[in-house]
């Protein structure tokens, strides 16, 4: 009998996975992001945009973003930066300031 994998929500933030895509560090006036861009065939699912409130459909390229450090809120709760991440689409990211 094999043993199936734990869901991803199940295991270490460290151990989760993260889309493929090239990965750079962007500062911005609140603070330094962790971005990664995602192609088209590396994207399966919807996505909300925080920064025009639309949806990302499947299959669109479009950046994860993440802080670089956690916030406070999140550190004191024992989150790591990378249970912040959310999903832009790229022009969004790119107007944000």
């Amino acid at each position: 009998m094999s043993r199936r994998k734990p869901s991803k929500w199940q295991r270490p933030v460290s151990e989760r996975p993260l889309l493929g895509g090239a990965q750079a560090r962007e500062e911005r006036s609140d603070g330094e992001w962790i971005v990664r861009r995602v192609s088209g065939s590396g994207s399966s699912k919807a996505y909300r945009c925080p920064g025009c409130e639309q949806q990302i459909p499947p299959a669109t390229p479009h950046v994860v973003v993440w802080p670089e450090n956690p916030s406070l809120l999140a550190a004191i709760g024992g989150a790591q930066s990378l249970d912040e991440r959310r999903h832009w689409h790229s022009a969004c990211w790119q107007r944000r300031r």
